[in-house]
């Protein structure tokens, strides 16, 4: 992770004191919420005033465009025919010093244009103005000339509720009367127009409501955190059930009584509704919320609450590190290993790094919280740049899992299963307890490959270098890269031959079919992000679950992170050794991560927790050190292999992805790359070479990887290797991804 890159300091920025408003007349620097790097100079007409952070709308070309005003000297003069004046500026609070370094620091490590950095923060257009009010209705002392039944219970309401104003539609609707009774009341005069604030407006959580009972591990890591400096990072490193969040939350509640705002990032939309609970039974109010499936008027609400210091806490996705907070005073990163917080479309970053770089920047504490925390973490808090708190028992006082191996080369299932009898045999066991058992398998869909058992023919994505899931409960063939989808056929499309299709492999719908065949009298639920409904059912079958209302659960990734379901024993991985057949640097690490994880849910509640493994490598590290119960074993070996071949987090990784319409204009450009690639013996240049999936949406794609030593400037020799090449033509694009996560 970033760590030893130089920031700019605010200094760097702004001298030793921001600088003064600029008034009419003078020339000023917007940059506008485009791809490029560059801002542009424009006057300040006269009777405007605005200052480093201010938000504007400005001409750009033929188009009007919302702009930040820069602290970065004019470049036009005064008197320069060029200059455009800025048309207006925005009811909104203007962007700290701080957030302005923040953008400048992610574009220059990422070689993100800072206007499109910049356009991140700006997400929500719609908050740079007040919310226009509502028109609303109380009642006067006039009463109506004639009343009607309708009017009476109108009337009825008002009394009850004095003093109360309503919308129109609210009042009809809780009088039981038409909207046109309620307008004859108005034009009686029995009732009034009056402005009504827009909104619910964001209650304050109290950090006195509700303190939890803290187990010793967890009041002794609080105490620690109370301890340490004001700024800085600390890392909770906690097994399944540690209680983390309950550790994390007081130091949200130290910053709320210190007046501040705080941030809490969580990989998972799915988390959130159990998260925001658990934070209302502690604190009295719901936290802001900022993800994808927040609407866009309460996006709206949630930013301008954050840059008017309304909303005191936000719960939300990696984008919510890019909301204009006021008075920011702590950052928390949950599940901090989590795959989730890379963003990857774009504008390329990892949230937890770029976490850590704005807590710096605002001089304030980051919080990383995670039962198997990243290699990156670990190695930095190994080296003293973070603070380091275990909590190595669980809150409840439970023991973890007992977890186990399942050598499917000697102990597999029969022809045509996929379960192997011994696992079948526990969860048999475990459900006629009345509790609950839970498969997991990272493979949506019923089957990965479908094929013709006459002929071969495999079905195969026409736009990517992949092949079509089969989705059984749809009845359909998608693809999970670019989601061209078709309906399953009845024959061969290249033979014709009838009923000749053949489902290879298994997907989460296929695990839950044989569960229902070999326990029919048991209730069976899949849980996948593609499952009909959408986010909001997906989040009614987690309560479910958690109440007990299923026998099985079989799940993909998102299970296994954050969930507690009380009645859960026993967890069966149904196929152990699935990641670590990717050929990815980051193989090991992550399946270790995701299994220790899903385990982990078992016996958290009740019940003695037990795991099975299915795996064809039992002696593989991961798998040994999962059985073992030593998670120190596997972070010593793959640290070692990690170290002997310099890899993250002991070197660094850069990648360029190149895409084209045609293998051969994608292959051009890609040698090219590789022929104008600066002469550093500090860095190695690998490739071009095809990406693993070489065509992704009928565009066909090679990579090259910049591989260095951890103290290289990687980020600069990257933006000098893009200065010296050609720019891309003819339909080619050069993706730069300093830090991959991904080398598919």
């Amino acid at each position: 992770m970033p760590t030893e890159k130089p920031a700019p300091s605010l200094h760097d920025l702004f001298g030793e004191a921001a600088p003064r408003p600029a008034a009419g007349g003078e020339v000023v620097q917007v940059l506008t919420p485009v791809g490029l790097d560059l801002s542009y100079s424009y006057r300040v007409p006269h009777g405007m005033e605005v200052r480093p952070g201010s938000i504007v709308q400005v001409p750009l070309g033929p188009r009007r465009v919302v702009g930040v005003v820069t602290a970065e000297p004019a470049e036009l003069s005064a008197s320069s025919n060029r200059l455009r004046p800025i048309e207006a500026v925005f009811n909104a609070p203007p962007l700290t010093p701080e957030m302005l370094a923040f953008v400048d620091w992610v574009a220059r490590y990422t070689l993100t244009p800072r206007g499109m950095v910049m356009r991140m923060v700006l997400r929500a257009p719609d908050a740079l103005e007040p919310e226009p009010p509502l028109r609303g209705l109380v009642a006067t002392s006039a009463p109506p000339e004639r009343l009607t039944d309708a009017r009476r219970r109108v009337l009825a309401l008002l009394a009850e509720n004095e003093g109360q104003a309503w919308t129109r539609a609210g009042l009809a609707a809780a009088a039981g009367v038409s909207p046109s009774v309620v307008e004859g009341l108005v034009t009686a005069g029995t009732l009034a127009e009056v402005e009504l604030a827009p909104g619910r407006p964001f209650r304050a959580p109290d950090p006195d409501f509700n303190p939890i009972a803290l187990t010793p591990d967890q009041s002794a890591a609080v105490a620690r955190l109370r301890k340490a400096q004001d700024d800085g990072v600390t890392l909770i490193d906690g097994v399944t059930g540690s209680g983390k969040t309950e550790v994390y939350l007081e130091a949200v509640a130290d910053a709320l009584r210190a007046g501040r705002q705080a941030l809490i990032l969580v990989p998972e939309i799915a988390l959130t509704r159990a998260f925001l609970e658990r934070f209302s039974e502690r604190f009295g109010a719901l936290p802001a919320e900022w993800h994808s499936d927040v609407g866009p008027k309460m996006r709206a609400r949630a930013w301008r609450a954050v840059a008017l210091g309304e909303a005191r806490v936000v719960v939300g996705a990696r984008s919510a590190l890019f909301l204009p907070f006021s008075d920011l005073g702590l950052i928390v990163v949950d599940e901090e290993h989590d795959g989730a917080y890379k963003q990857e479309e774009w504008a390329s970053y990892h949230a937890r790094d770029m976490a850590v770089v704005r807590g710096r920047l605002e001089r304030i504490p980051v919080i990383l919280a995670s039962a198997t925390p990243s290699l990156e973490s670990r190695v930095n808090a190994a080296r003293g740049r973070y603070r380091h708190i275990v909590l190595p028992a669980r809150a409840t006082g439970r023991d973890l899992p007992s977890l186990y191996a399942i050598d499917m080369r000697k102990a597999g299932p029969p022809r045509g299963r996929f379960l192997a009898p011994g696992l079948v045999a526990a969860i048999r066991e475990v459900t006629a307890r009345g509790e609950q058992a839970m498969l997991f398998l990272n493979r949506r869909g019923y089957a990965p490959l479908t094929l013709c058992r006459s002929c071969g023919h495999r079905f195969q994505c026409p736009q990517c270098s992949a092949w079509l899931v089969e989705h059984r409960f749809r009845g359909r063939l998608v693809c999970h890269h670019c989601g061209h989808s078709v309906p399953r056929p009845e024959a061969c499309p290249s033979c014709g031959t009838l009923d000749s299709l053949v489902a290879c492999g298994p997907g989460v719908e296929r695990i839950a079919e044989e569960m229902q065949t070999l326990l029919p009298d048991k209730r069976t639920v899949v849980l996948s992000s593609d499952i009909g409904g959408g986010v909001q059912r997906l989040r009614a079958e987690f309560e479910a679950v958690a109440r007990g209302e299923c026998d099985i659960v079989v799940g993909t990734q998102m299970v296994a992170k954050g969930h507690t379901f009380p009645k859960l024993t026993l967890v069966g991985v149904v196929d152990a050794d699935l990641s670590l057949s990717q050929g990815d640097p980051r193989a090991a690490e992550r399946t270790f991560q995701l299994l220790a994880q899903v385990t982990g849910r078992a016996g958290r509640v009740i019940g003695k927790g037990l795991g099975l493994l299915q795996t064809y490598a039992p002696e593989s590290p991961v798998i040994e050190a999962l059985v073992s119960g030593d998670a120190e074993r596997f972070y010593r070996t793959e640290l070692a292999e990690r170290e002997r071949s310099a890899m993250p987090p002991f070197g660094r990784l850069a990648a360029i992805l190149v895409s084209g319409p045609s293998r051969e204009l994608a292959e051009d450009h890609a040698r090219h790359l590789a022929r104008m690639a600066p002469r550093d013996p500090a860095v190695e240049v690998l490739g071009p070479a095809e990406a693993a999936l070489a065509v992704v949406r009928g565009r066909h794609r090679f990579r090259l990887i910049a591989h260095s030593g951890r103290d290289t400037d990687l980020s600069a020799y990257m933006r000098a290797w893009i200065a010296a090449a050609d720019r891309p033509t003819r339909g080619v694009e050069a993706y730069v991804d300093v830090d991959p996560q991904n080398f598919l």
